[in-house]
């Protein structure tokens, strides 16, 4: 999987920024680079953006299944210019080490 690309100044380059301060606490890389975000979508209405993330966990029986998805949610409202966020989580197509950055995967020694 690909990361997602956006302008540098764009709403969605702000929020991809800050969902990397989310971290799976027992994995030390931040869940964009882990591959966790499936999508980001924004939907613009003069000042006011809804964005809407589409993100997986790293198996259904992840412990953090009913904090991480909330907290992205939470950090996304705190963008500038955000009115509305949602994330939604989704299994399919189901999350494997591929899907990680190279960055993420030399952080964590998987060549």
């Amino acid at each position: 999987m690909t990361e997602l690309e956006f302008p540098p100044d764009s709403i969605e380059a702000k929020v991809v920024e800050m969902i990397k301060t989310c971290y799976d606490p027992e994995i030390p890389v931040n869940i964009y680079e882990l591959g966790l975000i499936y999508g980001v979508q924004v939907a613009r209405e003069e000042e006011r953006a809804a964005v809407h993330i589409t993100m997986t966990l790293t198996s259904p029986a992840c412990p953090v299944a009913g904090s991480l998805p909330p907290e992205v949610e939470q950090k996304i409202r705190a963008v500038p210019g955000i009115t509305e966020a949602r994330v939604e989580v989704v299994w399919e197509p189901p999350w494997n080490l591929s899907m990680m950055s190279e960055a993420a995967k030399l952080q964590l020694g998987i060549f």
